[in-house]
């Protein structure tokens, strides 16, 4: 029989959304995909043939298990010279992708029972990784009218005797948000620990996301090289922890993953010295497929009371084409031939919206946009 947790864990809809419509594109038809927050772009050649250099000179073995020095010292150059804070290469832990990074933090954090606030939209699979660590996901209510920050009076009344942390993201999956640096200042002083999702830092439009260690050092950083570098495929992130946390994160890296891959360390370097201006070209891509996608769904009658400021991903509400959005997103796939992933999957705040992601070239948003306006004329529906 399958252990209980395993049973009970909910899908990411995400993917299934993704699958059919990978079926549907099986059988040859065109589909338009908004549902994945992957970047189209290819991997900048100079990160890639960094790593293609270290497997032919053989470096392919194990690392340490907190990761090479030259990896953890560039993140901590990094973090210095576009935060201003000091973070010792001592407590850079690299990881192999982000979600490992995260599920760290959380598992070396929290005793089982112990809660975790998280916000009602959220990352789908945050109340998974902390369910799965042996804790209890709290959410509490954002709402766009508010432009999806965070409420500090609200999340005060969340806060129990048993809330070790909260998680934070910004910029945020669903909502393409930014949390104000009042609003990260007042959260990092409410006496509980701090996790902090930066990875789509590096992807904001018109400003700059703040790290959570320009606030407070009671705190984890979780960030990666997937969204900012198109490398979604490396698996490479990293986790900023308290120093007295380092050595039991490092056993459980131990004991869990033994290391990060050699070579892809390697190209990690790269990235963090030489891809910085292709990223910054690819970001102004995005923004324009940001704009794009804006005025296009505004055109179609969506309203828009928070407008995305940064990650790639525009999050709508759709309750008045179909209040069940899980419902909703297959209907327009099934019959628009456009994958949009159903709000729902990010908590019961989502339910009624839609996520699409603009990590898709423009002529793709716009026929993307054509086969929506489609869909909602044939439901004789005003937006």
């Amino acid at each position: 029989m399958p252990s209980k947790l395993s049973e009970e864990i909910s899908p990411f809809y995400v993917m299934d959304v993704l699958e059919r419509a990978k079926e549907i594109e099986a059988k040859g038809e065109s589909v338009i995909h908004f549902e994945v927050g992957e970047p189209d772009f290819p991997t900048p050649d100079v990160i890639s043939e960094e790593a293609i250099r270290a497997i032919k000179e053989g470096d392919t073995k194990y690392t340490h298990s907190l990761g090479i020095p030259e990896l953890r010292e560039a993140i901590s150059e990094n973090y210095e010279s576009k935060y201003g804070v000091i973070i010792t290469p001592g407590r850079v832990i690299v990881t192999m992708g982000s979600s490992p990074a995260l599920y760290l933090a959380i598992i070396s954090l929290i005793e089982p029972g112990e809660e975790v606030l998280i916000t009602d939209p959220h990352y789908a699979c945050y109340p998974q990784i902390i369910k799965i660590a042996g804790g209890v996901p709290k959410t509490f209510r954002i709402y766009e009218e508010e432009d999806f920050q965070i409420d500090i009076g609200r999340l005060k009344k969340a806060i129990s005797p048993r809330t070790k942390a909260i998680l934070i993201n910004s910029p945020a999956n669903p909502t393409g948000v930014v949390l104000r640096p009042e609003v990260m200042r007042e959260i990092s002083e409410l006496g509980i620990f701090v996790v902090s999702d930066e990875i789509y830092h590096g992807l904001v439009y018109g400003g700059e996301a703040r790290t959570v260690y320009e606030f407070t050092e009671t705190a984890f950083a979780v960030n990666g090289f997937s969204k900012f570098y198109s490398m979604t495929g490396w698996r490479l992130g990293y986790l900023i922890a308290p120093q007295e946390f380092i050595r039991p994160i490092q056993k459980l890296q131990q004991n869990l993953f033994i290391s990060p891959n050699p070579f892809v360390q390697r190209a990690g370097v790269k990235a963090l010295k030489q891809a910085g201006s292709e990223a910054l070209k690819m970001r102004e891509l995005f923004d324009e497929r940001r704009k794009t996608m804006i005025e296009g769904l505004k055109g179609l009658g969506f309203k828009m009371r928070s407008e995305p400021e940064g990650a790639f991903y525009v999050f709508i509400d759709a309750s008045d084409l179909n209040p069940n959005s899980h419902e909703l997103a297959f209907d327009i796939l099934e019959k628009a031939r456009v994958a949009i992933t159903p709000g729902v999957d990010f908590g019961e705040g989502g339910e009624g919206y839609l996520r699409l992601s603009y990590a898709t070239s423009i002529p793709n948003i716009k026929e993307g946009i054509i086969r929506l306006g489609e869909y909602i004329h044939s439901k004789g529906v005003s937006l």
